[in-house]
């Protein structure tokens, strides 16, 4: 078997938020699939079944999508991917149902990979046949990625990727109905940014989904809730609870998982009580020294 050219942990490119669509320059554009961001690497120093699968922070996932190995079995070894993986619930991204996978307990991980199956959205090469790509040029990573993956077909696709900004506004507008958040602009001649905010990224609005995964505080009186945020498996603490949502959360929170443990939740080691990821709410990004956000409201059902 070959070894990929590039190992785990890899530092993942990041995107920086913008306001408006940029037209001028060689621009690629992509629809945004919120999900959880997934590195896939195939080869012989990747685990028992040659694939190996790692989450933004590096920490490795293989185990929660059995689904998604299977299939990447099917890969030529010494190739590496980056990528989202979601789950489709009535045409629509379920972000919690893909962090209901990714939190799953090894004896849930069959039952889940059957009732809710994985999607990957590939959107990056890294390497190819044993080449490593990431000083090369986007249009070259994104040529060799469609001609690995299309003939392979679900649940290892491509993601939709268009040079007409024209097209790209269509996408802005009309995606939004399946969950897609906005896009991702890329240069086409931009080398792979590991760990730098390089891409750019457009949201439809400041306010985004995240799961709920756990609380501080009381369960009749919440201070704040622990999150996942689509594209990140690390928790975030939100800011203090307004009194409206903090009587909401107080009717919905499910029964904790088990005892409160110490947890690094962006800074220090704070106390917080897990809940299994079944309540989704609308969140408010704050730009400030700590990672952080405001819960605005809970989200469907939960309204």
């Amino acid at each position: 078997m070959t070894a990929a050219p590039v190992r785990p942990p890899v530092r993942v490119a990041l995107a920086e938020s913008v306001a408006e669509l940029p037209t001028e320059g060689p621009w690629a554009y992509e629809p945004k699939f919120d999900g959880h961001r997934l590195v896939l690497f195939r080869g012989a120093d990747a685990g028992p079944r040659g694939v190996l699968l790692q989450a933004r922070s590096g920490r490795t996932v293989t185990g929660a999508f059995p689904d998604l190995v299977e299939a990447a079995r099917a890969l030529p070894e010494g190739t590496v991917v980056d990528g989202e993986v979601v789950v489709w619930t009535e045409g629509r991204i379920d972000f919690a149902a893909v962090q209901r996978r990714a939190a799953a307990t090894p004896g849930r991980v069959p039952e889940l990979a059957r009732t809710l199956p994985a999607s990957y959205a590939a959107f990056d090469l890294l390497a190819d046949a044993g080449t490593d790509l990431r000083a090369r040029a986007y249009r070259e990573r994104r040529e060799r990625l469609v001609a690995l993956l299309a003939p392979l077909g679900p649940p290892l696709q491509p993601v939709p990727m268009t040079t007409d900004p024209e097209l790209a506004g269509v996408w802005y507008e009309s995606l939004r109905a399946t969950g897609v958040e906005g896009l991702v602009i890329k240069r086409l001649d931009q080398a792979y940014p590991s760990g730098r905010r390089a891409w750019l990224k457009l949201r439809h609005s400041d306010t985004r989904d995240a799961v709920v995964v756990g609380f501080t505080g009381g369960r009749a009186r919440p201070q704040a809730l622990v999150l996942v945020l689509p594209g990140d498996d690390d928790p975030l603490l939100s800011s203090p609870l307004a009194p409206a949502v903090r009587a909401r959360a107080a009717e919905l929170l499910p029964a904790p998982d088990g005892e409160a443990g110490m947890n690094a939740i962006g800074f220090g080691d704070i106390t917080y009580r897990t809940v299994p990821p079944e309540l989704t709410v609308e969140v408010r990004q704050q730009a400030t020294r700590h990672r952080t956000a405001a819960v605005v409201r809970f989200r469907g059902g939960a309204e």
